[in-house]
């Protein structure tokens, strides 16, 4: 069974990379939703151009650049297996994710906007990922939302405990020093490991915690 991701328009496109390139060298399936507004926002990020015909094509793209938009800092066609990703049109409210009779583990939505936060707080479902995300908590299953974004409005934290209270994990987007960060990826793999965490999902992204004081000023 897949994992879906859902992809929205808040900044941390690359937070969204890690996290697929994890779930795919850890041998897991995908089921990618990515919305339109976040379209713009990896435009904006990385300047790459998702389309719904050369899809898997800007998937590589994508997967290959750094955090710092490095092109080519992953070797997508010898660690990652992009067969694995299975793509649905945001817009596609008749797609498989649509449904609980839809097998799947669970729904990672990462990055997650204010907009789509509210969105599945109130179960608007006004496109797949919005579907997708209400259909995992209607059905128990895991649903992980790393929103990013500050500061957060008291609107915004409500919503937030309400999808607290509905059994999702909320996981904001904040990195951590003690994993011995020195380069911009790091911070993004320990973002992305800590969602895969409240997943459950195995990973090697960042140094865990051992109890031992002076670990980040160590060599990994």
């Amino acid at each position: 069974m897949p994992w879906i991701v859902g992809v929205s328009g808040a900044s941390g496109t690359p937070y969204a990379a890690a996290v697929l390139r994890a779930l795919l060298t850890g041998g897991e399936s995908v089921d990618l939703v990515v919305s339109r507004a976040s379209r713009l926002t990896l435009l904006d990020e990385t300047g790459i151009s998702f389309r719904d015909a050369h899809w898997r094509d800007d998937l590589r793209d994508w997967l290959a650049r750094g955090a710092d938009g490095k092109p080519d800092t992953f070797d997508v066609g010898v660690d990652l297996d992009t067969d694995a990703v299975r793509y649905w049109g945001a817009g596609d409210l008749a797609a498989g994710p649509s449904s609980g009779s839809y097998p799947a583990k669970g729904m990672l939505i990462v990055p997650a906007s204010t907009a789509c936060v509210a969105g599945v707080a109130l179960g608007l479902s006004k496109d797949l990922l919005q579907r997708a995300a209400s259909v995992t908590l209607k059905e128990r299953r895991t649903l992980v939302v790393a929103v990013r974004e500050t500061p957060l409005s008291g609107q915004t934290l409500r919503h937030l405990v309400a999808l607290d209270d509905a059994g999702a994990s909320v996981v904001p987007a904040s990195p951590a020093f003690y994993a011995g960060a020195t380069h911009i990826q790091d911070l993004v793999d320990f973002v992305a490991g800590r969602v895969l965490d409240s997943a459950g999902v195995p990973h090697g992204l960042y140094r865990r915690w051992t109890g031992e004081l002076g670990g980040a000023t160590r060599p990994a």
